[in-house]
Order: C-alpha cells, then sequence, then structure tokens
C-alpha cells in the first residue's frame, strides 16, 4: 500500500488535483471516493473527468439520485453514487458490480456500501474538510495495479503535502 496526503486550498485546487489523477488512469481501474456529504468527492470527479475524458467533462453531476452517471470516453467513465443503497445486495441485484472489472474507469461515491464486492486492487481517496474550503485528501492504493498512480503526483502538484 501506497499512501499520498494532501491539502488544498479551494474547490478549483482539488478538482485540478483530480484531474492529475485523471490524466494517470487507465482501463478497468476503480476508484474509491470517501467522506462527508459536501467534503469534495463530485467535484474531484469533475477533474477526473477533465484528465480521463476532456470532452466529457461538462457531463459530471451528482449522480445521488440517478445512482450511476456514465462520461464516455474512450475509456468510458462510470461514476456511481451509492449513498442511497442499504448494502451490496442491493448494489448486485441492480447489476452494477458487472462494471467494477470492465474496460472503464469506475469511481465510486459511498464505497462502503459495496463490502465484499469493493475490489482489493483500488485507489481509495478520503476527503476530510480542514476548513472553509480546504480539503485533506488522502490517497491510499490497495493492490499492485493503482500504486503507480501517486508515483511522482507530488512533483506534478504544488498541494501542500502533510
Amino acid at each position: 500500500m501506497t499512501r499520498l496526503v494532501l491539502t488544498t486550498f479551494s474547490a478549483g485546487e482539488t478538482e485540478r488535483l483530480g484531474q492529475l489523477l485523471g490524466s494517470r488512469l487507465e482501463r478497468g481501474m476503480f476508484i474509491a471516493l470517501r467522506g462527508e456529504l459536501g467534503g469534495g468527492k463530485t467535484c474531484f470527479t469533475r477533474g477526473i473527468a477533465a484528465g480521463a475524458v476532456p470532452h466529457s467533462a461538462h457531463l459530471v453531476a451528482s449522480p445521488t439520485f440517478a445512482i450511476m452517471n456514465e462520461y464516455p470516453g474512450p475509456p468510458t467513465v462510470y461514476h456511481f453514487d451509492f449513498y442511497r443503497l442499504g448494502s451490496c445486495h442491493e448494489i448486485a441485484e441492480l447489476g452494477f458490480e458487472e462494471f467494477f472489472e470492465g474496460d472503464g474507469i469506475c469511481i465510486v461515491e459511498w464505497p462502503e456500501r459495496l463490502g465484499e464486492l469493493l475490489p482489493q486492487d483500488h485507489l481509495s481517496i478520503t476527503f476530510e474538510h480542514a476548513g472553509d474550503d480546504q480539503r485533506t485528501i488522502t490517497l491510499e492504493t490497495f493492490g499492485k495495479r493503482h500504486e503507480p498512480l501517486l508515483d511522482g503526483l507530488t512533483i506534478v502538484a504544488d498541494f501542500k503535502i502533510v
């Protein structure tokens, strides 16, 4: 596991960090976004889309009521919000687990709802309020495939490393 903790000082910086990460994502990668409501997860996802599928970045919105939004690629980005779902059984019944190891990039808000469906190899990103528009963002890799995502990220970013 590799871990990186950064602080962003505005929504624009949070989005830019997402864009830097998004430009490094590959087909089949899984991003688990954790944090409170209003923590910056959707803003960060807008940045990921800007880096991974720039022509679709304008489509990014919180999928709280739709559960899943799709941003055309290549690769296609699937943005899930499982806030309203109670368990991994509901997620499995809806057939969403088929996307988790497919050819697209999966971004999941509220991944704790996945339980045993959470892929072992993934990038977990936790957002914490640090006052006003500041966010402490912790990026942790689980499995070998996602480890290179953090390599050199601090070199190209001018965020405060905690």
